[in-house]
């Protein structure tokens, strides 16, 4: 699949992202090789793994979980979305009650 500015224009309105004029053509071009990519791991034969098929022998490696405080982390993000209050994004609406 070929990502052309149509279908540029979609994932934009759809992500709610701006995307500048001069970086839509190399962001085109980048999206097309990673969807050529995917479709290649298409061609793979898979019907002999199982569901839980990994690479690793004793499964993966966890790390404890524990919260950290770096609010600079999240401000920096919300200052890139166009609607947020209170450390939430703000979505429209998609199911009525």
């Amino acid at each position: 699949m070929i990502i052309d500015n149509t279908v540029l224009t979609k994932l934009e309105k759809l992500s709610m992202l701006k995307i500048e004029e001069d970086k839509k053509e190399a962001l085109a071009t980048q999206l097309t090789e990673i969807l050529s990519y995917v479709e290649n791991l298409s061609e793979l034969n898979t019907d002999n793994l199982s569901a839980n098929f990994s690479t690793l022998e004793s499964g993966t490696p966890l790390r404890e979980d524990s919260p950290k405080n770096q609010s600079e982390i999240a401000q920096s993000i919300f200052t890139h979305t166009p609607n947020a209050e209170n450390d939430f994004f703000i979505v429209p609406k998609i199911i009525e009650s």
